[in-house]
């Protein structure tokens, strides 16, 4: 039997490399290995996005963006979060039983604060909202980065302090599968984001991602000197869309000088459109059958909610919680 996996992405924007290097991919080639659960965080994004029809917006884009990368619906569940009351209702009950001393401890919590955005309820009871999406649908792994492990090792001890008190393993624990995808540099050598300003976007123009790609920042290195291409952001970049064969071909040359960094942009810019100019036309066909996406939304919100509510019957007759008609 396969391994029951869940991904979730926050509709806070449009996605870029870092995403689809960074999890989108590994997605979309653990369908075939997973059962995967893939939803779009809406509820989570209302954090940041306090305008409709934005929040509307990026919404459809990100089950578009992961329609036009590979995602099939036959093999993996893509639905809203919104379309699993549940989850809120298990957010709730959750939070009866999980002491606030834990959320305190939270570090993203407290980055996130750090970095300007509003001490709201919201953000500080992420982890619970979080635990909820993971725990209502007998998630077995969830793949994080090394930062996020904390919120999976909070979700298991949420799922702990309820078993604890009703006196039963109710709520399966999760594992948190760490993930092998490199951190992708942003065109300023940084991590990636779209909060710092410095992302690729995944479906950009040819025109715009080549001028983002060409701007990316290098070091002064004379064209004629030998240059090291583990400290250089375009190689970075290079290496995740070259073969292994011409990634060490481009690091002979590094190594050799004669080479300016702009022949590399120029290439990456070309590996860019061979990668994401078949997924931008598959996209822009996408764009024009909103019903189709539609369809796809609702009925993985169908299919995984019929899940929750196994799991939502289990904790209600634990907890005595008794409602009409069921």
């Amino acid at each position: 039997m396969r391994k029951r996996v869940l991904h979730g992405t926050q509709p806070s924007g449009k996605l870029h490399l870092g995403n689809y290097f960074g999890a989108m991919s590994q997605h979309v080639a653990g369908q075939d290995e997973f059962e995967s659960f893939i939803f779009i965080a809406n509820y989570h994004a209302l954090n940041t996005i306090h305008d409709a029809e934005t929040l509307r917006q990026f919404t459809l884009d990100v089950a578009l963006d992961y329609l036009a990368v590979g995602l099939d619906p036959e093999k993996a569940y893509l639905y809203r979060q919104s379309d699993v009351p549940e989850v809120t209702e298990l957010t709730w009950i959750l939070s009866t039983v999980t002491g606030k001393g834990l959320l305190e401890r939270a570090v993203s919590y407290k980055d996130k604060v750090a970095r300007g955005q509003a001490a709201s309820m919201g953000l500080f009871c992420y982890p619970v909202l979080q635990a909820a999406d993971i725990l209502i649908v007998d998630s077995d792994l969830v793949p994080v980065g090394k930062d996020q492990v904390q919120h999976i090792e909070m979700t298991a001890d949420m799922a702990g302090y309820f078993n604890g008190v009703y006196g039963a393993d109710l709520l399966k624990q999760p594992a948190a599968k760490l993930n092998d995808a490199a951190i992708v540099p942003g065109i300023d050598g940084e991590k990636m984001s779209k909060s710092y300003g410095n992302a690729i976007e995944l479906f950009d123009t040819p025109k715009n991602a080549k001028k983002r790609i060409m701007s990316i920042k290098t070091d002064s290195t004379p064209v004629e000197d030998s240059k090291n291409p583990h400290t250089c952001n375009v190689f970075a970049l290079l290496r995740l869309f070259a073969s292994p064969e011409e990634t060490a071909e481009w690091a002979t040359r590094y190594r050799a000088g004669g080479m300016g960094y702009g022949d590399v942009k120029k290439r990456v810019a070309e590996l860019f459109e061979e990668l994401i100019g078949p997924f931008r036309e598959k996209r822009e066909q996408l764009v024009k059958d909103a019903a189709y996406v539609e369809d796809i939304l609702s009925e993985g919100g169908r299919k995984v909610r019929a899940e929750a509510q196994k799991v939502m019957e289990r904790v209600r007759s634990a907890c005595g919680i008794v409602v009409s008609g069921r």
